[in-house]
């Protein structure tokens, strides 16, 4: 006979879907607290609880120090009693000591705290349960019940969890009420402090997919492929398919017989539209059967470096509000399909934008292969513009028409295409590269332009196209301020060109900067003149070096006294015998009576000396040269 401990532990289980290890951890857990509050026990005391699952019986363990003599029983243990538990302790050790009475001794307060640790452990296993189940259906369909609706969302009962559906995850024009049945798509599981997020959707585009697996076996088995959808929940949605076996028709296989597969999935999705597309590998192809139902005439592809990839595609006349669909919604649908941009010109349109253009050369270049063809294109243009009636086969020439002059544009701009193509690869040759592979976020930018230039990748492509594209740069950064360009140059900068070590500091010179503006030459062959010419007025003790020989007799500048000798000191000290003080001599007046000249004889700078003002002889000593 089963115990009531057993009865309820089962119940519990069975009730919450839990396992039973969880709720023994949660019982576990409960009677650790209510011991802890009852014997008023610290966090550092560590006590464990065993639970015989069949009997209910709970033995509560608790770590006590063993003693001589117990002063608080709730610690401390007697050597005997420890060795009872532990034959190997000692005094001073920790044994872990069976409480006696165990749950029979708990207060109120006790047991109430064990009650509310086990609903709180048994909640969060339960939101950690549910969390787990859903996280796994994440992608997948279910059925809920509409519990609430208002403005902003509707709330619906998934069973053991309750999931919400935005309203932008609604289809637009469904009304829903309370206890109706609906299909959803589990979008996004969210893990939240009370519970599982679960939000739900029925305007994702992979709830299309999922109802085509449910419906057409051979997307579930594998035999089709659905290779992208595109969809405006509640108005219209195309979807391309290819077949991986060979002998099956992937559409014929999605719209089923006489429609019916494909029906259901129109009815669950309130009478929404579907498009069933076969994909190809030919891109021209894809598009032009993109675009059904409307009727293609041409379609020409441009890979162009700046816009991207854009499709001209050329229908008949009748046929363009078709393609273009009510608020262009067929063209819009067939561009997030095949992931081009599509321009759907008509075929008049087409012709007249080439005979606005005369001089265009691809146009000269038609007119003088096909003269007749040309001039049988503007009897038909302006019959079409009187208002007469146009034939279907002056339709099919205007179509041919449009054809060759479009195909021929297209080579045009696949040919300049080509050549930026070259100059772009001419200019990524000359820079290294490693900065082809160091990402935008090694330059040191602010978060604002970082984000503006995470298109381009690497610093390589922001580099070349500083080089040869900067209109490109000013089009991404052109909501930053106007220094940015100059933020992410200087930052290319330092990248490019790190900072060097400051140049060692050399001592200043010896001469001030007038002496410094004379040719090096001069300088050094007048310093080597002064040297001997003054020897005799050096006030270093240092040995006076030699000058260097001359090789031939030249023409050198000669240096006014002024410029020669204009240095920070302009006096010179000398001891006065009587006094013994500093008797200060300007070295001016000493330089006034002196003056280099160049002889020719010796081929040498010598000073020459002015006679004092006592003597009547000429103004200057010929007689008395110094070398």
């Amino acid at each position: 006979m089963r115990s009531e401990f057993e009865v309820a532990f089962n119940e519990i289980t069975e009730l919450r879907s839990l396992p039973r290890e969880v709720v023994l951890e949660a019982l576990q857990t409960a009677l650790v607290s209510a011991y802890r509050r009852d014997a008023n026990a610290s966090a550092a005391q560590r006590v464990d609880v065993m639970i015989d699952p069949n009997t209910g019986r709970a033995r509560i363990f608790v770590e006590k120090e063993v003693v001589e003599s117990v002063e608080n029983p709730n610690t401390e243990v007697t050597l005997e009693k420890a060795r009872y538990y532990d034959p190997e302790s000692n005094l001073g050790d920790m044994v872990m000591v069976q409480v006696e009475g165990t749950t029979k001794k708990f207060g109120r307060i006790a047991a109430q705290t064990a009650k509310q640790v086990i609903l709180q452990k048994i909640r969060e296993a339960e939101r950690n349960a549910l969390f787990e189940e859903y996280v796994e259906r994440e992608g997948d369909l279910v059925t809920g019940t509409v519990q609430s609706v208002n403005a902003s969302m509707i709330t619906l009962s998934l069973g053991r969890a309750e999931g919400v559906m935005p309203r932008n995850q609604q289809i637009p024009g469904e009304r829903y009420k309370p206890y109706d049945k609906v299909r959803v798509y589990v979008a996004e599981v969210k893990r939240t402090n009370r519970g599982p997020q679960i939000i739900v959707s029925r305007s994702h585009r992979n709830m299309l997919r999922r109802l085509l697996e449910y419906e057409v076996p051979e997307i579930f088995n594998g035999q089709v492929e659905i290779k992208n959808i595109a969809r405006e929940a509640g108005y219209r949605s195309k979807v391309a398919v290819a077949a991986l076996q060979e002998g099956i028709d992937p559409v014929g296989a999605c719209v089923g017989m006489r429609g019916i597969r494909i029906q259901n999935i129109v009815k669950e999705l309130h009478d929404e539209k579907i498009d069933v597309i076969e994909w190809s590998a030919n891109q021209e192809e894809f598009i032009a059967k993109a675009l059904s139902p409307a009727r293609v005439k041409g379609v020409y592809l441009e890979d162009d470096l700046v816009s991207g990839r854009t499709a001209v595609v050329i229908v008949p006349d009748d046929q363009l509000s078709l393609a273009i669909g009510r608020e262009g919604q067929n063209a819009r649908l067939a561009a997030k399909l095949t992931g081009w941009r599509i321009d759907i010109k008509s075929v008049t349109e087409a012709v007249r934008e080439a005979q606005n253009r005369p001089n265009q050369p691809e146009f000269v270049e038609l007119r003088r292969q096909y003269p007749e063809m040309v001039e049988e294109i503007y009897r038909i243009m302006e019959k079409k513009e009187a208002g007469r009636t146009v034939l279907p086969e002056e339709y099919d020439l205007l179509g041919k028409f449009a054809d060759l002059i479009e195909r021929r544009m297209l080579e045009k701009r696949e040919a300049a295409r080509q050549a930026r193509l070259a100059e772009i690869n001419a200019v990524k040759a000359t820079l290294p590269q490693s900065m082809f592979e160091l990402p935008i976020s090694a330059l040191d930018l602010p978060d604002e332009i970082m984000a503006a230039l995470q298109p381009l990748e690497n610093v390589g492509e922001v580099m070349w196209r500083f080089l040869i594209d900067e209109n490109h740069l000013r089009h991404l950064v052109a909501d930053l301020p106007s220094d940015a360009l100059v933020i992410v140059q200087s930052a290319l900068d330092r990248v490019v060109l790190p900072e060097a070590p400051p140049p060692p500091v050399e001592a200043p010179p010896a001469v001030e900067e007038k002496a410094a503006k004379v040719p090096q030459a001069a300088v050094v062959k007048q310093d080597e003149a002064m040297v001997g010419a003054f020897a005799d007025e050096q006030e270093t003790e240092a040995e006076t070096p030699a000058p260097l020989p001359v090789a031939a007799p030249r023409t050198v500048e000669m240096l006014q006294p002024e410029a020669a000798f204009d240095v920070d000191d302009d006096y010179e000290f000398a001891i006065d015998p009587k006094t013994g003080k500093k008797d200060k001599k300007k070295k001016k007046e000493r330089q006034q009576r002196r003056q280099l000249v160049f002889d020719e004889e010796s081929g040498k700078v010598v000073a020459k000396r002015r006679r004092k003002g006592s003597r009547v002889r000429g103004e200057w000593d010929d007689n008395e040269f110094e070398e």
